[in-house]
């Protein structure tokens, strides 16, 4: 390991960091809840709620992320159709009803989101997964187009995907008196 790639993991972890600030606030807030939801780090429900559409919606968001540990099972180790199949139809259904939540603004905070939920070993996946959940019909049109745009010719036909891990994680984090900060 040269010099230059042994401070690579904080300088990949500090870019982690800046692209998870570059998102709206509600994809911010909707990654950490989703995280909190996948990895049953908080009650979600009581965190994150602010009203009883709230709760249903992450009660819903429960139910759809019970699939991810079978989703992450299923990572075809090839990139034939008839492997991909069973995980495509997965990863979509569940991409499809975040993306329905209408907080994940465009295909950049979708991956960093799905990096987390599902790995890196699925980063070649998360363009098709994206695109067909964005092209469903339960979206409205003008939604469909602007996550539809938001995805790049460059990561749309990109030849090849890192597998590393992400190491940055976000959550909740409680707000501080500015006089106890001091």
């Amino acid at each position: 390991m040269t010099n230059a790639n042994a401070s690579a993991p904080g300088l990949l972890t500090f870019a982690e960091i800046k692209e998870f600030a570059s998102f709206s606030a509600a994809s911010q807030r909707y990654i950490r809840r989703s995280l909190d939801v996948a990895f049953d780090r908080k009650d979600a429900i009581e965190l994150w709620s602010r009203d009883v559409v709230e709760a249903a919606s992450i009660q819903a968001q429960y139910r759809f992320y019970d699939r991810l540990p079978d989703i992450r099972a299923m990572i075809p180790d090839s990139s034939s159709i008839e492997d991909a199949e069973p995980f495509m139809a997965a990863l979509t259904t569940v991409s499809a009803f975040d993306l329905g939540q209408g907080r994940i603004d465009g295909f950049a905070a979708f991956r960093f989101l799905y990096e987390r939920l599902v790995g890196a070993e699925a980063r070649p996946w998360f363009p098709a997964a994206f695109c067909a959940a964005a092209s469903m019909p339960h979206l409205q049109p003008e939604r469909r187009k602007l996550l539809l745009q938001s995805i790049s010719e460059a990561v749309a036909t990109a030849p090849g995907w890192s597998k590393r891990a992400p190491r940055f994680f976000p959550e909740w984090v409680e707000k501080v008196d500015a006089t106890v900060a001091r």
